[in-house]
This record gives C-alpha cells, sequence and structure tokens, in this order.
C-alpha cells in the first residue's frame, strides 16, 4: 500500500498578511504534513473559453498519467517476480527518489518552453506519454514472449511424459521408418490404467500389429507404450485412444535431435536474461518519465484552473502538501476549513460551524468562473489536486 500522499495547492496571496506558505503549514498543521515551494512558471494565457478546453483536456491527460504509472508498477513488479521492495528501489527519477524530484520540481524549459501555448505543450506531454507507454509495453510483451518460450522449452526438459521432450527417451529402433504401410505411435497412458491398456489396444482399430506393445519409459504417474500398426487406420486407432483419456505423442526421430534441443535451450536461456535486463532498464526510464510528465501536467492544470478561479492579474502561491493517505482528509478538511469562502455562496457553515455546499449554487459559482460540471469532479474552492504513486 502507498505510504505517501502528495497535494498540490495554489491560493491567491492577496489573502496572506503573512509569509504564505508558513501560514499554510500553520493551517494544515504540521504533524498532518509537510509544505514545500511548487514553483510553477508563468505561461502564455489565451482566452477563456481556451483555458475551459484546456482544464478538460487536462482532467483527461491526468487520468492517462495515472494508468500509464500504474502500468509501468506493475510491469516493473512482473518482472520482479512481484518483489515489491525491489521494484521500489528501481522507481528512482533521474536516478534519484520520486520524492526527491517531487519536492526540487522545476519545469523542463528545454524540453516544454513555457512560452509556447498551452495547447501546444499539453499534446506534447500527451504524445511524450504516449511514446513511453508504447515503448515500455513493447519492450514488457517482447519479454514476456521469450520468458513463455524459456518456460516451454523448459517444460520439455522437465515436465512429465505427456509434455517433456521424446528426443531423449525414445531410441530411433523402437520406431518404424520409412515403411510404406506401417508405422510406430507414442502413447502416453496413467499408470493406473496400463493394464486396461495393454488388454485393449490391439483391438481399438483394425490391423494393429499384435503384441507390438513396448513400454518406453515411466514416471510417477504415467507410463508411455509405442505400439505399431498399419497407416491406414492410424487415425482411428488415435482417435480411440484420445476416448480412452490416452494421449498420443507426435514424434519423429531427427538425427542430432538432442544436441539442436539443447543449443536451443541455452540459446533462450541467454536470451532471456538479456532482454530481461533490457525490459528492467526500460521500466525504470519509463517511471522516471511518467513521473516527470505528471508533474509538468499536474503543474498545468495547476496554473489553469489558478487563472480561472482568481483571474487576472495573477498574484498566487502554489505549494506541494506532503502527507499521508491516512492523513489526507485531515489537511484536506482544514484547506476546506480556512478557505471555503473562496468559493462565495458555493460554500457554508452548519451550526457547528462545518463547512457545508450549496449544490445549486455550486453549479452557478462554476459556471461563472468557465468551470467545468461534469460529474465526477468535485469541486473545491481553491486549486486542489492529489498525487499517489502506486
Amino acid at each position: 500500500m502507498p505510504t505517501t500522499r502528495y497535494a498540490v495547492v495554489s491560493l491567491p496571496l492577496r489573502i496572506f498578511d503573512d509569509d504564505p506558505l508558513s501560514s499554510l503549514s500553520a493551517t494544515i498543521g504540521r504533524d498532518n504534513g509537510e509544505v514545500i515551494p511548487f514553483p510553477i512558471p508563468s505561461f502564455k494565457i489565451g482566452t477563456l473559453d481556451a483555458l475551459v478546453q484546456h482544464a478538460d483536456d487536462l482532467t483527461k491527460l491526468n487520468s492517462s498519467c495515472e494508468s500509464v504509472i500504474s502500468k509501468v508498477s506493475d510491469s516493473l513488479q512482473s518482472i520482479l517476480d512481484g518483489d515489491e521492495d525491489k521494484a521500489a528501489q528501481q522507481k528512482m527519477v533521474n536516478d534519484k527518489p520520486t520524492d526527491h524530484y517531487l519536492r526540487t520540481f522545476q519545469w523542463n524549459k528545454v524540453r516544454y518552453r513555457a512560452d509556447r501555448p498551452l495547447g501546444e505543450l499539453i499534446e506534447n506531454l500527451q504524445n511524450d506519454l504516449q511514446k513511453n507507454d508504447n515503448d515500455v509495453k513493447a519492450k514488457f510483451n517482447q519479454y514476456n514472449a521469450v520468458k513463455a518460450n524459456l518456460a516451454a522449452l523448459q517444460r520439455r526438459q522437465t515436465g512429465n511424459l505427456a509434455t517433456k521432450s521424446l528426443t531423449a527417451i525414445v531410441k530411433p529402433s523402437l520406431l518404424v521408418q520409412d515403411s510404406e504401410y506401417l508405422e510406430t505411435h507414442l502413447i502416453v497412458v496413467p499408470t493406473n490404467s496400463r493394464k486396461e491398456f495393454l488388454r485393449s489396444y490391439e483391438t481399438l482399430a483394425p490391423f494393429v500389429v499384435p503384441r507390438s506393445s513396448i513400454e518406453v519409459a515411466q514416471d510417477e504417474e504415467l507410463t508411455l507404450f509405442a505400439v505399431t500398426m498399419f497407416k491406414k487406420h492410424s487415425a482411428e486407432f488415435l482417435q480411440k485412444c484420445r476416448e480412452q483419456k490416452w494421449t498420443p505423442r507426435q514424434y519423429k526421430y531427427v538425427e542430432g535431435g538432442k544436441e539442436e534441443e539443447q543449443r536451443e535451450l541455452e540459446r533462450v536461456t541467454k536470451e532471456e536474461k538479456k532482454v530481461w535486463g533490457e525490459a528492467l532498464r526500460l521500466g525504470r526510464n519509463g517511471w522516471s518519465e511518467s513521473v516527470m510528465n505528471w508533474a509538468h501536467v499536474v503543474t498545468l492544470r495547476v496554473f489553469v484552473e489558478t487563472v480561472l478561479r482568481y483571474g487576472l492579474p495573477l498574484d498566487f502561491v502554489c505549494a506541494l502538501v506532503k502527507t499521508t493517505p491516512k492523513q489526507a482528509k485531515k489537511v484536506k478538511d482544514a484547506l476546506d476549513s480556512s478557505y471555503s469562502y473562496l468559493g462565495g455562496n458555493a460554500f457554508g457553515r452548519d451550526k457547528r460551524g462545518r463547512v457545508t455546499k450549496d449544490d445549486a449554487s455550486l453549479t452557478s459559482e462554476m459556471a461563472a468562473a468557465g468551470m467545468s460540471v461534469g460529474e465526477g469532479s468535485e469541486y473545491t474552492a481553491y486549486a486542489y489536486y492529489e498525487i499517489e504513486f502506486p
């Protein structure tokens, strides 16, 4: 379970008499969360209609960021055999802990120039997120395919008689080969059905060679038999065996087959180790890139919401609050208690002084501010977004 949760909050400077970060820290309570400066550049604002559209686009992009980060986290954990501690050690941003990156966040002005239109920045972030998602997905799909191939080869070496390779078990002298009329079939029979098989195999189909059954091998549960018969009735014989829950094994002797299987196993084993390392490196990079992407998306969300809520000229303070899932509600309650008045008529207080919401006024206030009132979005009286990593 996650042990850290972050919230990014933006408030107008006009409401503070003293240092805003100190006031915010006092409001939240030091036992509930740590307040850290979260700098936001000055972006090109554009029109009100464009800002409302950007807010909707950023909401969707934020959900995409959460999804990609979750998938990268799952991929890292799966490649490390489900070990959460080992996976956590790989979740670094620029080779430093994720917490360090957020605490020292600076907008990447080289990759995302702040003097470009907001729509262009959002598009660039979307493209980078998609590329990162595709790269990680492709490499982990490759690793899973190689891993499955290796597992299949290993089962052929170590499985039971129904699945393992017969190359090292069946001697070529047991098989009728290059005959125009006869052929040998290999049948796997549960050992507890051995007597029944020996008693009935000659009568399953016409032209089974009498007394041709040879016991080839046996393991804890199964016995492998070789039976010779005329090719003309092979299909009927094999079908009858399947009806009896006896498993025909397809096998053709190939000179040097045992050595070739061993070489293939060694080749795929080396390939699996190589692709595992590549997937781990790409997973680490995928985590780093997706966290940085998300931080930039949240930054734009805060900026757009700040303009829509507080208007121009821009004069606000933004902070990162580091808390825990358990304390996050206390942080939110403290912020609501102190700053609900910023929501105008949308927020009031009951007889006990607790903050309440007037849904009708809330819808009116949001519409007047040019903000979305769609389902599923919880309105707060101030710009506020939470970040939590898997």
